[in-house]
């Protein structure tokens, strides 16, 4: 199986990120991959609620995935769309980050929404609290690519071993980790609990990432396959 890893510096304009993101999976149905990830929060990176509140859309109304869901039809592709930020129905507001497994008829064959929340405080100037923003999921998600199956996960999920464990003792042989990463916890620890999830498992890991500036927000990159 052929693999293809997007690499993003997503945007606050999910118009704007999304003809950049058809374009690269265009280019790696070109260069032969069956399979394209894109990263977490592939349709739009801001640390605004109001912001996002303004410009994100329920699932059912969201132009990333409809437009995904076309091309990896027309390319007879796979695509894990790393994830996206959806609006929910939940009564306090709160998004969704979730991962969807859309096949080559471009049918969504599986869905997963982060189930651990990044609440950490970097520094005196820089702390996240996710859970402000979205829901957690529930459900773990193992789905079938191609008669192989993978695990689902997004991103902080990379931290919690057990997780992991449960996908393989579940039939998954390839791990995916589409992550948005801090630039000071990826340096310190992206490579090495990747390293870790796939020693612990005996899985393969996919792990594309965002990577550069994102208006007040920077993110590590360095996308691997383990």
């Amino acid at each position: 199986m052929r693999v293809g890893l997007l690499q993003l510096t997503s945007g606050d304009r999910p118009e704007v990120n999304l003809p950049i993101t058809l374009d690269m999976i265009n280019q790696a149905a070109a260069q032969g991959a069956e399979v394209v990830i894109t990263p977490e929060v592939t349709n739009c990176v801001s640390i605004s609620r109001a912001h996002q509140m303004d410009v994100l859309r329920a699932e059912e109304d969201d132009q990333t995935l409809r437009a995904i869901r076309a091309l990896a039809k027309k390319q007879q592709i796979w695509v894990i769309l790393g994830s996206i930020a959806v609006k929910t129905s939940d009564p306090d507001g709160r998004f969704a980050n979730r991962q969807f497994v859309i096949n080559p008829a471009g049918d969504i064959a599986a869905r997963y929404d982060k189930m651990h929340m990044f609440d950490v405080s970097l520094s005196e100037t820089e702390s996240y609290r996710e859970s402000a923003g979205y829901r957690p999921g529930k459900d773990a998600v193992v789905a079938s690519i191609a008669g192989v199956k993978v695990g689902l996960s997004i991103c902080y999920d990379l931290r919690f071993p057990y997780l992991y464990r449960d996908l393989a003792q579940s039939g998954a042989k390839v791990l995916i980790v589409p992550s948005a990463f801090s630039v000071p916890t990826g340096a310190a620890h992206w490579e090495v609990l990747l390293r870790a999830r796939a020693i612990e498992t005996g899985c393969f890991v996919l792990a594309p990432a965002q990577t550069g500036d994102h208006k007040g927000r920077r993110t590590y990159g360095h996308s691997q396959s383990v």
